[in-house]
């Protein structure tokens, strides 16, 4: 599996919804961009509980999915952009249904591995209800499972827009990301389900941990 790499998008925190900040608004980045092991260099996260460090170190959310949400949404101008859901990366033909927890990735000469599936925040519901007038993102979002998803660094490197995503190894092939969030952020999972994503090691520690409290 390869695909090409449209946009690398970073972002910096800026106000936010009064007293907030964000860097949920990435923009494209030009030339050669360094992935460290919290991602790329530099790229912010506002709120370090819930966004970033070495097991969300860098966001994809399918560009494909910004084609589904112009004939939900209409034409907004929001999702012209390539990080409108605060992606890193903007890549097409890829989707939630075709990766799994675990799978390895050469991007550039980075590797890295898909660590969770991407939990909507009210972050997004605030942006995209600036835009359009309607509540509701969030549980959109959850609804037809297009979450995105996160990956850690395995391998720090470099890498360039027009840089191809190439999967070099597949993890946990009963695990796509799509049922991991119908499983855990969704709230869907079965006890068997839940019991298998709390001992998934390339499972995220954090989703772990939430599928054994779900158990409990």
């Amino acid at each position: 599996m390869k695909r090409t790499v449209s946009a690398i998008c970073t972002g910096t925190a800026r106000p936010y919804n009064g007293a907030e900040t964000s860097a949920i608004a990435k923009r494209p980045r030009e030339g050669t961009v360094q992935i460290l092991t919290d991602g790329f260099a530099p790229d912010e996260q506002a709120d370090r509980r819930v966004h970033g460090g070495p097991e969300m170190a860098v966001h994809l959310y399918p560009l494909d999915h910004h084609h589904y949400w112009r004939e939900q949404l209409g034409a907004i101008a929001l999702l012209d952009e390539p990080g409108a859901f605060g992606s890193n990366l903007a890549v097409s033909n890829l989707s939630e249904r075709d990766v799994h927890i675990g799978d390895k990735f050469r991007l550039g000469s980075a590797l890295l591995q898909i660590s969770q599936p991407r939990q909507p925040c009210w972050k997004i519901e605030h942006r995209f209800s600036a835009q359009t007038g309607a509540a509701g993102m969030v549980a959109r979002i959850i609804k037809t499972g297009r979450c995105g998803w996160y990956f850690r660094v395995i391998e720090i490197g470099d890498t360039i827009a027009g840089d191809t995503l190439e999967r070099i190894e597949k993890g946990d092939e009963n695990w796509s990301v799509l049922r991991a969030f119908n499983a855990l952020i969704a709230g869907n999972g079965t006890q068997i389900e839940l019991e298998e994503l709390a001992g998934l090691p390339a499972l995220s520690p954090k989703l772990r941990e939430r599928a054994k409290a779900k158990l409990a």
